[in-house]
């Protein structure tokens, strides 16, 4: 079975915000504000490593939310699924 994870989208950033993480795209004005706290790294995120690396450590409630988050950022666009080897 293929195994995937989720990396921020090439034309996005992300920032660590005091309310947790603000995520913008470089090709339009859009703008996405989440309420994550401390649950995500916004450093991990932005040089490319998979998003379930930021949560290997977190309690499996947290995990379920954050996996949440990122079905919803990748909705959005600011995140791409990408098969692992």
């Amino acid at each position: 079975m293929e195994t995937r994870c989720h990396v921020l989208h090439p034309s996005c950033r992300v920032r660590q915000e005091a309310f947790g993480l603000l995520f913008y795209d470089m090709q339009g004005p859009r703008l996405l504000f989440a309420r994550t706290g401390d649950m995500l790294d916004a450093g991990v995120i932005a040089r490319g490593l998979p998003v379930e690396q930021a949560l290997r450590a977190r309690a499996p409630s947290s995990r379920a939310a954050a996996e949440r988050l990122i079905l919803h950022l990748v909705e959005k666009g600011f995140l791409r699924e990408q098969p692992v080897c």
